[in-house]
């Protein structure tokens, strides 16, 4: 699933789901990135090359602490809250939204924060596929259970296949379509899906494709659900709608495969989630772990001061007052996830604002425009280090071309407006004008933490030199994503900034399809059909390693100079984590977003 994150108010040890995230003190990682570990290595389909690899030892490790009991509240960032429980993307979904979803059902993939397969935590028990990269076999674990005692098959596998085909079509009914469609060949690259027995499927592709791709893009959005209870219209669009009705109801996710289950939720105020008894992995210790609501920063840094909450974060506006939870023992722990930054522009079909942000000099103008390297000083202690495309360079990762050492579009407010001026625009009374359009748009941000409110203003106050005029909304991270992720209202807003993709879902592999191309799920409306070819070419199996970064660099280059967003700053995490619980470093996997809690623990007597 692609996963939103709010970047300024939540921890990035708690991030993304679908979109955005600028030093988020409190969220989750969101962003994760695969590994191209065997593109033009795979066996011919007589002798197929199994990807499977051996789990790190940081995720297979035991805790050293194993009592049992105790509880776990877990800071959500400022004003979000929780509202799909399905592991099936959707616009409006959020990585928080996965982060507790992905505590109730195994993935089919379980991805480390190494960027690989940790085959001991997902449903797929190893992967094999043929030299063209058109036939893939997947074998499950047959030990995986329900917890109504039914074995998770390949029939649990077919039912949500049909789901996601069905709600994949663009008159799917609300809250559809599905959020990973045209992402990874799905649905419509696929030209079948075979059940060969219990535990085994077969898929077979259209054309070839770059097998890490697929597996990272594909594959992994097929998340099984139990068709023995949600299987119940024998009907399709019956069911997709059924299913679209629930998913916002946690308690609908009765029947569940993953270490917790759900106990209660109270939207604004908390999500509780305690050991499932008959999850077949590693249980979990703990009496409950809670998703709490946080009404703003400042409130959840009063929780973590009284011990209210254990696992949260410091908002960067925070910073300076650190001392006064180090001192009580608390572990601060800065984290970074695999994703990009930005604020987004509604080029969107329809949208005002389209026929002034389709073109790349106004695009151009807004980026120098943009003081990355003060706002990264001044605001995040140096915790934000600029983007200057769509791979960032913390973590670093072979995905960074190194040609991209210099800043493309360095800050230079005079430059910017020299470029907007010979494009034949003046500024009236402060605003560059041209006709009947103006540079005046309104920027919505995620309100709620203090650090973001900071770089809204900052930007706003830069832009306004080059003659642009910001008005700033502030407004809830999840009324933000609901406005910006739902293409059929186009006119809602102009621009957004406070959020970022992270690449853990639906696109692991982080080529950009599901944001760069045209119609992409997760976009704002950018086309070129430079970028689209760009980004096709990096779906094509290669014979070796360096032909394959080769286009992926191309396209990286590409996307850089020509900003289908405006890049931000990759802000970090700073996570806040009690002496009394155990297991969090090990287990949290913050570039990738999604920890496993069933390996947290709490100390005798929390």
């Amino acid at each position: 699933m692609s996963r939103l994150v709010s970047h300024k108010q939540s921890n990035r040890q708690h991030t993304k789901l679908r979109r955005r995230s600028v030093l988020t003190v409190g969220a989750l990682s969101f962003g994760l990135l695969m590994t191209v570990t065997g593109c033009g290595t795979s066996s011919s389909a007589a002798k197929n090359t199994t990807t499977k690899t051996t789990p790190t030892t940081t995720t297979s490790a035991k805790t050293t602490n194993t009592s049992n009991g105790g509880i776990i509240t877990y800071a959500l960032p400022s004003q979000t809250n929780l509202n799909w429980f399905l592991p099936l993307s959707v616009p409006t979904g959020s990585l928080y939204d996965g982060q507790l979803f992905f505590q109730l059902y195994k993935p089919m993939l379980w991805i480390n924060n190494d960027y690989k397969i940790n085959w001991k935590s997902s449903i797929a028990d190893k992967i094999t596929y043929n030299k063209a990269g058109t036939v893939y076999h997947v074998f499950m674990n047959p030990k995986w259970h329900w917890s109504n005692g039914h074995p998770v098959t390949t029939k649990d596998v077919m039912f949500t296949w049909h789901v996601i085909q069905a709600a994949s079509s663009s008159k799917a009914p609300s809250p559809w379509p599905f959020g990973g469609a045209g992402t990874g060949d799905i649905p419509n690259g696929i030209k079948s899906i075979v059940p060969n027995s219990k535990y085994e499927f077969t898929i077979t592709l259209d054309k070839p494709a770059n097998q890490e791709w697929f597996i990272y893009n594909g594959i992994i959005q097929i998340t099984p659900l139990p068709a023995s209870v949600m299987d119940i219209h024998k009907n399709i669009q019956k069911e997709i709608k059924y299913l679209g009705d629930n998913g916002t109801n946690a308690y609908f996710d009765k029947v569940v495969d993953g270490p917790f289950e759900i106990k209660s939720a109270v939207p604004s105020q908390a999500w509780t989630i305690v050991p499932n008894p008959h999850y077949d992995g590693h249980k979990s210790h703990v009496k409950e772990i809670v998703f709490a609501y946080e009404a703003s920063s400042a409130a959840e840094f009063s929780a973590l001061k009284t011990g209210a909450i254990n696992v949260g974060y410091l908002d960067l506006s925070q910073y300076d007052s650190r001392g006064s939870l180090t001192s009580m023992g608390d572990r601060i722990l800065p984290q970074y996830t695999f994703g990009v930054d930005y604020t987004a522009l509604n080029m969107r079909p329809g949208s005002s604002t389209r026929s002034i942000f389709d073109h790349l000099y106004i695009r151009q103008a807004m980026q120098m425009g943009q003081d990355l390297q003060a706002i990264d000083k001044s605001i995040y202690h140096g915790y934000a280090p600029v983007l200057d495309g769509p791979i960032p360079t913390v973590p670093k990762t072979k995905f960074i071309d190194p040609a991209l050492n210099n800043t493309v579009y360095p800050f230079n407010i005079e430059k910017g407006k020299k470029l907007l001026e010979s494009h034949g625009w003046k500024e009236v009374n402060g605003v560059m004008t041209k006709g009947k359009q103006q540079l005046k748009f309104v920027l919505l941000y995620a309100s709620g933490s203090t650090s973001g409110t900071d770089e809204a203003e900052v930007l706003k106050e830069d832009w306004a030199k080059e003659g642009i005029d910001i008005t700033l909304k502030p407004m809830s991270f999840s009324t933000l994503i609901s406005i910006t992720g739902v293409p059929k209202d186009a006119n809602q807003w102009q621009m957004a900034t406070g959020f970022g993709w992270g690449y853990n879902g639906p696109g692991f592999y982080p080529t950009g399809g599901q944001l760069f191309a045209t119609n992409a799920p997760s976009g704002f409306g950018y086309s070129n059909k430079t970028e689209d070819a760009l980004i096709d070419a990096t779906h094509v199996p290669y014979q070796t390693e360096q032909e394959t970064m080769k286009h992926f660099f191309a396209y990286e280059d590409f996307t850089a100079k020509h900003l289908p967003f405006l890049w931000n700053n990759n802000v970090g995490t700073l996570a806040v984590v009690a002496p009394t619980v155990h297991g969090f470093a090990q287990y949290a996997d913050p570039a990738v977003g999604y920890p496993q809690m069933q390996y947290w623990t709490v100390s005798s007597g929390s």
